[in-house]
């Protein structure tokens, strides 16, 4: 593989996974539950999406291998929490493709009506269109990695500068200060409102795309700098963003607007409300921009999620859950096999699930995978306590405790529709485990480590059907949910970390871990890999 990931480089893959076309409707989405207190809530999703990023930023600085999510597991739990918790993010992102070239054909419906059918799915010429784009998102990134940088890079200054240009236009031309204490005041629905705007209005999902960073770790140079900085920049600059739209759409609004309330709210079309604000103020020519910007964010975010996903395939193969065939490389440092294998699977998911049910099956099984972080920044402190790190998680028991209940809260606020997908999702993969384990022993599969996944997942069922997200039952109401979520996930912390595997275990995994740096890179990286790893 090639480290040629500069910091903007690697900056600009979290950017662009993280301002998806959704920056379009959020604001909207957000408002709808929170009103101005919707500013509070990006405030508190921000500083728990930084408290996860910080503790992957931490271990990417002593482990930057390819495929982090699905790979850093194996090093502080072993195979079965590793194999699981790649396997649910490899599903994750195969299905990310597929939303994003979805909502560019979406957004093309004006241009071309013939992409849908009357029932508004996609019609046989609609799909034909989405698998030449995921055909256009693997051979992109099968050209390597450097010029899959540059053509992400160009595209997110787009996808910076136009939210930020909209977002200047609405408040130079309508902006009512009074919108932010009128009309129930600034927290009209009070604490429960900024709740449901972090967890149901979108504003915690809206920040999940750091995670590329942590994928492409492998390929970027520097990486025990550039790693940490580009997941903080990512996440502040993503911060400024969303805060300036959703000040502009908050104090652009209309009395007629919000005759209803906030929860009133609505706006038609497929550019959102803020396009329909643009329209509103004279900004024709913005609106304009955004018909184009849209389809453009969807296609970057498309490129990075085939690009991410690549790495993750090659971690699972490196795991032993996929064939050993999806290791190999190309003469352009890309995990080819891997790119192909995700665009069969990404193609599949048009045929096999309905849009809201691949929707669906993203988010549940993306966020399951972040609660490894918080997990492993611990155990491998333990582990690797003279490993020299660019990057220090400050109190991290503490942190690292508050980032898994973080974690375990976005799970459980994904709703109880959305765990039978994330079952289904888990099924499979230990359907495929136990054939892993057959050929290799099941013996040799690291189940004490992981002992503490399986009540972890009971748990969060159990919570999910007694909560009110997603079709739960209401028992337990909004408030002390969180407060017995907490509770539950800090046992299971304190439980993980200690089941964390054993010494001799790790060191040998480690000594895999040289054998495959060499594959890779065809030589040991003594600014990266240093003490520890040379006692392995």
């Amino acid at each position: 593989m090639q480290r040629n990931i500069s910091l903007l480089g690697l900056t600009f893959v979290a950017i662009s996974g993280i301002l998806g076309s959704g920056w379009l409707f959020v604001p909207m989405i957000a408002a709808q539950s929170a009103g101005p207190a919707s500013l509070i809530a990006w405030l508190i999703g921000g500083i728990a999406m930084l408290l996860i990023a910080i503790t992957f930023a931490e271990i990417s600085t002593i482990l930057p291998v390819a495929g982090g999510i699905g790979r850093v597991p194996q090093f502080s739990h072993g195979t079965v929490v590793s194999m699981a918790m790649g396997w649910t993010a490899w599903v994750g992102y195969n299905t990310a493709a597929t939303i994003e070239v979805e909502a560019i054909l979406r957004y093309s419906k004006t241009l071309a009506p013939w992409l849908y059918s009357n029932d508004n799915e996609l019609s046989t010429g609609g799909l034909a269109v989405a698998l030449v784009l995921l055909a256009v998102f693997t051979v992109i990134n099968a050209f390597g990695v450097k010029l899959f940088a540059r053509i992400n890079t160009a595209l997110t200054w787009l996808k910076i500068l136009v939210p930020v240009l909209l977002a200047v236009v609405i408040i130079s031309l309508s902006f009512k200060p009074s919108n932010f204490t009128n009309h129930g005041g600034f927290a009209p629905e009070g604490l429960r409102g900024i709740l449901a705007a972090i967890s149901s209005g979108g504003v915690i999902f809206s920040l999940l795309g750091f995670r590329h960073v942590i994928d492409l770790a492998g390929e970027a140079k520097n990486p025990k700098v550039n790693i940490p900085l580009a997941l903080i920049l990512s996440l502040l600059i993503c911060l400024f963003v969303y805060g300036g739209l959703q000040i502009a759409f908050l104090g652009a609004l209309d009395a007629a607007q919000l005759q209803n309330g906030w929860s009133g709210l609505h706006f038609g079309g497929d550019l959102g409300p803020l396009a329909a604000l643009a329209t509103a103020v004279g900004a024709l020519w913005v609106v304009s921009l955004l018909d184009t910007t849209a389809r453009i964010s969807s296609f970057a975010s498309g490129l990075v999620s085939v690009g991410s996903n690549a790495r993750l395939g090659l971690a699972m193969a490196q795991n032993g859950l996929f064939p050993k065939f999806m290791e190999t490389l190309s003469d352009k440092g890309v995990p080819l096999f891997s790119l192909l294998v995700n665009f069969v699977v990404a193609a599949l998911f048009f045929f096999a699930l309905p849009f809201d049910e691949v929707l669906a099956l993203n988010t549940s099984t993306i966020v399951l995978s972040f609660i490894v972080g918080p997990i492993a920044v611990v155990a491998l402190r333990k582990l690797l306590p003279d490993a020299p790190r660019a990057f220090t998680l400050p109190a991290a028991p503490v942190l690292g405790c508050l980032a898994f209940v973080v974690a375990t809260l976005i799970i459980y606020w994904t709703g109880w529709h959305t765990m039978l997908h994330l079952g289904l999702s888990l099924a499979a993969g230990f359907v495929l485990l136990m054939i892993r384990g057959h050929h290799i022993g099941y013996a040799n599969l690291d189940w004490r480590e992981a002992s503490w996944l399986a009540p972890y997942l009971i748990g969060i069922v159990v919570f999910s059907y007694l909560g009110s997200f997603g079709g739960g039952s209401g028992i337990l109401p909004l408030g002390p949910d969180i407060l017995l979520i907490a509770v539950f996930a800090t046992v299971i912390y304190i439980g993980a970390i200690h089941l964390r595997l054993p010494q001799e275990k790790f060191a040998r995994y480690m000594a895999q871990e040289k054998i495959e740096e060499l594959a890779e890179y065809g030589t040991l990286e003594d600014d990266i890999y240093e003490g520890p790893f040379r006692k392995t």
